[in-house]
């Protein structure tokens, strides 16, 4: 093709908070598929707290990108060109495309994914931010009708989602999140029965007030202090649910913490489990199936937050961090017809 191929280059490792000046933009020619390949156009790339963590020279659940490559992501796009059964111009798939217009890869590592959907769907609440949710409630948190669920980060892109999947299920939810409209936004719109603000000077007064008679299932997304301050109100017999740890990814140093777990593990016989949403693979379909069946019952609201321009990934990626997103970040690089934006 004669079309450039616009990419974000990963020049080097952050040391604490993630900047923009880590990235470089290039361009090259657009690749062609070999055997067992397929080339597409990339139209949406998702922004999650997991691309900080994979900028660490240690793996993860996947290989760390290293200087010189495109900056990796999660991201879905169509089909352009395809040397590999089963795929044809016009499927649309996601994986692991990155930060650029144009991806070739094997097809064995792309899913296709069902076009009855949007695309912001299929990235976000029918993707690996809903499934997260999903499996880490009902798989690892095992809720019940009845029980008190915390949810840490609640205005991002799992934490809208599993809030939302506990009240379905009849749980009581609390939101922890940061600022009073995000806290309002939770619980008008999304049905929270209440939301903290981790930015309050009381927030830990507040916090107990909310929690009354206990947390049974602890979703945590942030770790740090906010996991330090949910201890004390864990149930007997409460579960952790341990997704990710927000507050430590742009930490220079290891931080310490959260104090007092040890303990209460002990004499509150918690269970906490960390798990990754790949792990559960085989049950997709499913998991996927029951989300598209909430959304259209109204039970389900998937709030997608889409920023505009290849331009604005690096900015956007920063603003993740800064709080600046409510529900799942996703920057559009690509329409569907047309020759690739010029952001």
């Amino acid at each position: 093709m004669s079309e450039k191929n616009r990419q974000w280059i990963f020049l080097k490792r952050p040391h604490g908070l993630v900047t923009e000046d880590i990235f470089e933009r290039r361009e090259e020619p657009v690749g062609e598929p070999g055997e067992g390949e397929i080339l597409v156009k990339v139209e949406f790339a998702s922004l999650d707290p997991a691309n900080r963590a994979w900028m660490e020279p240690v793996p993860t659940y996947k290989p760390p990108v290293m200087p010189g490559d495109v900056m990796h992501s999660f991201a879905i796009g169509r089909v352009v060109r395809s040397r590999a059964d089963g795929y044809e111009a016009g499927d649309i798939v996601e994986g692991m495309l990155g930060w650029q217009d144009y991806a070739v890869l094997p097809a064995s590592t792309v899913r296709k994914r069902n076009p009855r959907h949007s695309l912001e769907h299929l990235l976000g609440v029918l993707g690996i931010t809903g499934l997260t949710a999903y499996y880490g409630l009902l798989e690892v948190g095992r809720i019940v009708a009845g029980e008190t669920v915390v949810i840490s980060a609640a205005a991002g892109a799992v934490g809208t989602i599993a809030g939302q999947i506990a009240k379905l299920k009849g749980c009581r939810v609390i939101g922890i999140a940061g600022g009073a409209r995000k806290c309002a936004w939770l619980t008008e719109e999304l049905g929270f029965d209440v939301a903290v603000d981790y930015k309050s000077p009381g927030f830990k007064s507040e916090l107990a007030k909310a929690v009354g008679s206990g947390v049974h299932v602890y979703f945590d997304n942030v770790g740090g202090e906010i996991f330090e301050a949910v201890i004390p109100h864990l149930n007997t017999y409460g579960r952790i649910v341990a997704c990710g740890t927000l507050t430590n990814y742009n930490d220079a140093e290891p931080q310490p913490g959260p104090r007092g777990l040890q303990v209460a593990c002990v004499v509150k016989r918690l269970r906490m489990e960390g798990f990754i949403v790949l792990d559960f693979a085989a049950t997709w379909d499913k998991a996927e199936a029951d989300l598209a069946s909430w959304i259209e019952a109204g039970l389900l609201k998937p709030p997608v937050d889409v920023r505009e321009g290849f331009e604005t990934l690096p900015g956007n990626l920063v603003g993740l961090f800064n709080g600046t997103n409510k529900g799942k970040l996703m920057v559009r690089i690509n329409s569907s017809s047309g020759p690739a934006q010029q952001g």
